[in-house]
């Protein structure tokens, strides 16, 4: 069995952080999917692709892995940037602002 472990990032309707605190073990697809062709549905025979297990660090997901023989890979996080210099509200009206300010 091959797995992933990644830290999901935000969604992109969200500019919140929730459910990105946690660590994902996710099992890749080992068979084809392929379409019924009554329903014309997707469908595999592999229901190991359906697990996620959620962990609350990336050193445990990688001890459940070891544990139980799986081989994970672990996909490192792209943090976000915070900002250079947090402004107020008050600073779009600053003496020292670059642009004019117009209505």
């Amino acid at each position: 069995m091959r797995a992933r472990i990644y830290q999901p990032a935000r969604t992109a309707m969200s500019s919140g952080q929730a459910k990105t605190k946690h660590w994902l073990l996710e099992f890749s697809q080992s068979s084809a999917r392929e379409v019924d062709p009554l329903m014309g549905w997707t469908s595999s025979d592999d229901t190991q692709s359906q697990v996620r297990l959620s962990f609350d660090s990336k050193e445990a997901a990688l001890d459940y892995a070891r544990e139980h023989g799986i081989d994970a890979v672990v996909a490192s996080p792209h943090k976000r940037k915070p900002n250079v210099r947090v402004r107020g509200y008050a600073e779009n009206f600053a003496v020292d602002r670059r642009g004019a300010w117009t209505h």
